[in-house]
């Protein structure tokens, strides 16, 4: 069995569905048995999906350490060379990207999947990155 988080590409809901396998998945898309939850269509795609590998158990793994050691020390990077916009991320990334003469040393901030695939449709270039909080740590 696997689990996929589904997003419907009309009204943009966002579900979970079990499926025997990959391949039923594809082969009930195919037949057009996967539709909405929420309005019915059949436009649904797979969603990105993080994979729950950070069980209890494996705290005291010595890779995961060396993950969260290494992502620190890019959210050091990252806190001390950019600036932070938090909600206001998707408006900043598109002034600065219009405006030309608007100069900025970078910027980092929170968007969400439909916002970054907005900037993308525009031609923004943007990076997103897994980030800890800092009582996850």
């Amino acid at each position: 069995m696997i689990k996929y988080s589904l997003i419907c590409e009309d009204c943009e809901n966002i579900f979970d569905s079990w499926f025997g396998s990959s391949k039923e998945f594809d082969k009930l898309k195919k037949l057009k048995l996967v539709n909405c939850n929420s309005c019915n269509s059949l436009k649904v795609k797979k969603s990105l999906m993080s994979p729950q590998i950070l069980k209890k158990q494996y705290k005291n793994d010595k890779k995961i350490k060396i993950f969260k050691n290494k992502m620190k020390e890019y959210q050091k990077f990252i806190k001390k060379n950019f600036k932070y916009v938090g909600e206001n991320f998707t408006y900043e990334a598109r002034s600065l990207h219009y405006d030309p003469k608007k100069k900025s040393k970078g910027i980092y901030g929170k968007a969400t999947d439909q916002e970054i695939k907005s900037l993308s449709e525009e031609g923004i270039e943007i990076q997103s990155i897994p980030w800890l909080n800092e009582k996850d740590n």
